[in-house]
């Protein structure tokens, strides 16, 4: 706009009347200059409060988008399943878990019932969760759910969900799968099974210490008197030829009437031929003594000995016909045995061993009607390619251990026998054989009925 232009030096000549004819057009040509100026400085700030405004709303959406990525990796991360429902169990939200045992999609899950997914034994439970959870959360509820596959257990916790004001809007359903923990259960109760074997071990070998110097002083005041009767079942031998030859001579030197009649009265010739028999089995008996003995010593003065290869079948056969001979006739006696199977070892104290096994089964049955014993011997190949394993089984069908007697049976003196019918040492000293020989000797309780006695030695 141009101005007019103005004398540098006004006339005298009416001065005020100049000046009012000048201000009219500089004033409003101010006020308009200023107004533009004015309008310009609102329009900056704005433009800076817009710049400002767009800076924290791209700070608050880069924070929201953070914010809602750590979310999703953590429901993506999480094994339990999650889901968010409204008050009437409408799901809201889910995470990656639920859909990959369901096999569906979130988007097919939102807006159905959480009770939809779960088994109908179940619906009846979660139904009232929505007014459990008006007083008190929900904790380790068992509900199953219906997978994809099969159905899972799940030890549900349910929670309450607010809002902003407060108010109860919603509920939230954290499960995990039963199966993850009870193999957690199972493995802490195998490691506890273990520390319960090792500090049994221990008093094990401990009352072992001390029962060692007790079998030595028996083993050594049985020797002497098993040796007497070892040297005269010999001579009693001896003496049985010396007898039949006399008798024969008699007999042949045709001998008086009265003579034969007191030979045939005192039945000579019936004893004559059950001498030998007799003998024998006294013999035999007096030997396995022997052995024991020797076993005895060996075992408290802590001496392995020499080990030879030996046919534990055998064995097996000769200590099961052993102890059933001449008594409990009506048990039934069932044999799963291989022809042959030989390993390294004793074969005295084994024979010991199984003896004690097999008794302690049949002192189970006396008052069972029907009683039953099942032997059984494998061959197992041992865990991270050992070397195999021979197992011997002693099966009955009486009434089984007491659980607080399991871990006690092969402790030293511990017998569950009347006074006076059992010392407690035989399987305390079949353990410790057993042990010696590098093997596992354990107890448990059948599934249907009875005790089962279990020896593992290496082949």
């Amino acid at each position: 706009m141009d101005k007019p232009e103005l004398d540098s030096h006004p006339s005298p000549i009416a001065p005020s009347a100049g000046r009012d004819r000048a201000r009219p057009g500089i004033d409003a040509d101010g006020r308009q200059d200023a107004l533009w100026i004015e309008v310009i400085r609102k329009m900056d700030e704005t433009y800076a409060d817009l710049v400002r405004y767009q800076v924290e709303l791209e700070e608050k959406n880069s924070a929201l988008e953070a914010a809602h990525q750590f979310i999703s990796s953590v429901l993506a991360s999480m094994t339990d399943v999650l889901i968010v429902c409204d008050i009437k169990g409408r799901i809201e939200e889910v995470n990656p878990a639920l859909e990959t045992l369901t096999g569906l999609p979130e988007e097919s899950l939102i807006g159905r019932p959480f009770q939809a997914l779960l088994t109908r034994e179940c619906l009846e439970l979660a139904s009232g969760f929505a007014e459990k959870i008006r007083n008190d959360a929900v904790h380790d509820c068992e509900l199953t759910l219906r997978a994809a596959r099969e159905e899972v257990p799940l030890a549900v916790n349910c929670t309450s969900r607010y809002d902003a004001r407060g108010r109860l809007v919603g509920m939230v359903l954290i499960g995990r799968p039963v199966g993850e923990l009870r193999r957690a259960y199972e493995a802490l109760n195998q490691a506890h099974y273990e520390l319960k074997q090792a500090q049994r071990q221990l008093i094990s070998a401990e009352k072992m210490a001390s029962l060692g110097r007790l079998v030595a002083g028996v083993a050594h005041e049985l020797n002497n008197p098993i040796s007497f009767v070892y040297g005269n079942v010999h001579a009693m031998g001896r003496y049985r030829k010396r007898l039949r030859t006399y008798c024969d001579a008699v007999d042949a030197s045709d001998p008086p009437e009265s003579l034969k009649a007191l030979k045939a009265e005192l039945r000579i010739e019936r004893l004559l031929d059950d001498l030998d028999p007799l003998i024998r089995g006294t013999l035999e008996g007096a030997e396995r003594v022997r052995d024991v003995v020797q076993d005895l010593r060996r075992f408290s003065s802590g001496q392995q000995g020499e080990r030879s290869r030996f046919d534990l079948v055998h064995v097996v056969e000769t200590a099961i016909h052993w102890v059933t001979k001449g008594k409990h006739p009506a048990v039934r006696v069932e044999l799963e045995l291989p022809e042959r199977l030989e390993i390294l070892g004793h074969a005295g104290q084994i024979h010991q061993v199984v003896m004690n096994l097999v008794q302690n089964a049949l002192d189970a049955l006396e008052e069972v009607a029907q009683p039953e014993i099942r032997i059984r011997l494998d061959v197992l190949q041992a865990a991270r390619s050992g070397p195999p394993v021979v197992r011997l089984t002693v099966d009955d069908n009486g009434p089984g251990i007491a659980e607080a007697d399991l871990l006690r049976v092969f402790d030293p003196f511990f017998t569950t026998k009347p006074v006076g019918q059992g010392t407690g040492l035989g399987l305390s000293i079949s353990y410790g054989i057993v042990t010696d020989h590098g093997g596992r000797l354990r107890a448990e309780n059948r599934a249907d009925g009875g005790a089962r006695l279990i020896m593992e030695l290496p082949a």
